[in-house]
């Protein structure tokens, strides 16, 4: 009897360990795909500044020449 206690002991200490260590390791690669999230959101911004930048000075060079500063 006494054995049989000690093996369900253990088997439910390595279960609880199991149990929490998948816990923290979801909960990182939630954080993960937050970081992946943000970064793809920064590379979209700066390419659509990029594209603005690019634009404002296109807009700048055509007045420049027609007003004849050139």
């Amino acid at each position: 009897m006494t054995t049989i206690l000690i093996v369900l002991a253990v088997v439910a200490v390595a279960a609880a360990a199991f149990g929490f260590v998948s816990w923290r390791d979801r909960s990182r690669s939630v954080a993960g795909e937050d970081r992946t999230a943000v970064r793809d959101a920064e590379v979209r911004h700066q390419q659509h500044e990029g594209q603005r930048h690019a634009a404002q000075g296109d807009t700048v060079r055509r007045n420049q020449f027609s007003s004849g500063n050139w």
